[in-house]
């Protein structure tokens, strides 16, 4: 430990700390813009700087190493007044559309400028013009609100190791972008949408959808038709002021009913059917000499980076459709004739933590009802601003329940929302399907948790199954280079792209940070303990529905409806 004095405060701190890490020990908020919290730390925006005792300049709190009788001062005439032109400069080079901006309210340059009490402007030279990047049917990218801070290349390439986005150019040219200033649609890009959640402005956001399903909504000739995934419930209530955490599965129900939804689903009735389908294809895989180790495909970012990155393993992802692609074939079939509508009138909604999913909803694989199988995909945040549209009180809302049958779910089917979570649902149904009997303890809580890559080992009477979780496309990449190097020998592999899971989607509640994906995490959790039925195989709904129309699983009507295949993309 090393002691410094930070205004006026003797504090201590680890050695190795940063003048940064001082300050906020001392109880001080430092503002910062690009910093983030180990993950970027390059001191280029200075908003952070402050004065040190015996140095020639100001010095970036956030890169400056906290020495031996360091003595800060943060909040001095020279600070404040740095720290105002900074952000001057700053604003003078961006666009005043605040009204129209969707992160009003929510953009960290906002919250500084009026943290300053900046009202005034007093450079009024060049300002940078861009184009618009709409290119991509999950992710849109505005340059000109981009502030340079690198925290989304930063995220982009040291967490998820995609090396998406990189500065181009140079001076008042430079735009952080694909190489050589490419679109999004045509970069080596997973669409994850991590950028995205650590954007401080508006300058990345998903691809907007909410007038796509407002107009279906007013159209009395379409059965519009919306499930919910795990992770929604637990995340819904930040955009509607609650905390972070709180579990609102009643409230979301009853918030989508007020919205003009004729069926409130829940994707947990195809989380479970994936588990179904996705578990026997193991357990056929495991018996009969199949490709090991299977790695489940339920997450669309992950499926891309591995067409992008490692083709050559393609052949051990399970060819299981994601839940929402699964909910929305069985939707416009066997919900279809079930209900006696034409599958053309019926406009499927998905509510996904995840800007992935709009692109997966638009790959041409995604079409075995014969029509589009899923018609629109909201993120948690779209969702939240239809809700304030509407005028929904949502915290005061009585609690609902989804409409059968495809509302029906049960635990394993809620933790798909957490990382571990499919592995989990996975093997409380394999293991009692291998056993042939009730296990007693279905909680297996090592595959649980924020560790990169999780293992564990499964005895099926005798065979011991070796599984192994990652999430996070940097945890994805060292797994997978295990694996091609013949280092692993696991059977089982669950992967999910987004730090923490689908609870840190790139599609969620902005602020998301370890701290809120483990609050997250543990609604999810909370709600499995207090579900009546806990594994896939049990839900009733799935049972009739293979009893009526799919027949069995891994069955010749289920691989045409709930699985397919996935190709090699380029990787430059």
């Amino acid at each position: 430990m090393i002691t410094l004095t930070v205004d006026g405060h003797k504090v201590q701190v680890p050695r190795g700390s940063t003048v940064l890490d001082a300050a906020k020990t001392a109880g001080i908020d430092v503002p910062t813009l690009c910093y983030l919290k180990d993950v970027n730390a390059v001191g280029v925006c200075r908003v952070c700087v402050v004065e040190i005792e015996g140095a020639k300049s100001l010095q970036a709190s956030c890169v400056t190493p906290a020495a031996e009788g360091m003595v800060v001062h943060t909040s001095t005439p020279a600070v404040r007044e740095a720290r105002r032109t900074v952000l001057e400069l700053i604003i003078s080079n961006h666009p005043f559309e605040c009204l129209t901006c969707e992160r009003s309210g929510n953009c960290e340059l906002q919250a500084l400028a009026d943290r300053f009490g900046i009202r005034d402007i007093e450079y009024q030279g060049e300002r940078a013009q861009f184009t618009l990047d709409t290119s991509s049917p999950s992710i849109v990218r505005d340059p000109n609100k981009c502030i340079l801070c690198r925290r989304c290349m930063s995220v982009c390439q040291k967490v998820q190791s995609v090396f998406a986005l990189a500065p181009n150019d140079r001076g008042f040219a430079t735009m952080i972008a694909p190489a050589f200033s490419d679109e999004v649609a045509s970069a080596v890009c997973s669409l994850c949408g991590q950028c995205v959640l650590v954007c401080p402005t508006g300058a990345l956001k998903e691809r907007d959808q909410t007038e796509d399903v407002w107009e279906a909504l007013a159209d009395p000739s379409k059965h519009v038709v919306v499930q919910t995934a795990p992770a929604v419930r637990a995340s819904i209530g930040e955009e509607c002021g609650l905390p972070p955490g709180s579990r609102v599965t009643g409230q979301l129900v009853a918030a989508l009913r007020q919205l003009g939804f004729d069926m409130v689903f829940d994707t947990q009735f195809a989380a479970d059917l994936t588990i179904m389908e996705e578990g026997h294809e193991f357990i056929s895989r495991l018996q009969n000499g199949g490709k090991l180790p299977l790695i489940t495909s339920c997450s669309p970012g992950w499926i891309k980076f591995i067409e992008h990155f490692y083709p050559d393993l393609l052949p051990h992802l399970s060819t299981c459709k994601s839940p929402q692609q699964m909910f929305g074939a069985i939707a416009k079939t066997y919900y279809a004739e079930k209900v006696g509508i034409d599958p053309k009138d019926i406009f499927v909604v998905s509510v996904m933590p995840c800007t992935a999913k709009k692109f997966e909803a638009r790959r041409p694989e995604m079409t075995a009802s014969g029509y589009t199988d899923v018609d629109a995909v909201l993120t948690t945040r779209e969702l939240g601003r239809m809700i304030r549209e509407a005028g929904i009180d949502f915290a005061s809302l009585a609690p609902e329940a989804y409409d059968p049958p495809l509302g029906i779910s049960t635990g394993a089917a809620v933790i798909f929302g957490a990382t571990g979570g499919v592995m989990e649902a996975a093997l409380r149904t394999v293991s009692e399907v291998v056993l042939d009997r009730e296990i007693e303890n279905i909680d297996f809580v090592p595959v649980r948790g924020l560790e990169g890559i999780k293992e564990a080992e499964v005895n099926l009477d005798g065979q011991v199954v070796k599984v192994a979780v990652a999430h996070g496309l940097g945890n994805a990449r060292r797994l997978l280079e295990r694996i091609r190097s013949g280092e692993a020998d696991y059977q089982f592999i669950e992967i999910m792209a987004c730090p923490g899971g689908c609870i840190g989607g790139g599609g969620q509640p902005i602020p998301t940070n370890d701290e809120i994906r483990m609050k997250r995490i543990a609604a999810i959790y909370d709600e499995d303990r207090h579900m009546p039925l806990r594994k896939s195989h049990l839900n009733p709904a799935v049972q009739d529905l293979y009893r009526e129309f799919l027949g069995k699983p891994l069955g010749p009507r289920s691989h045409e409806l709930l699985h397919t295949h996935y190709h090699a993309r380029a990787r430059f």
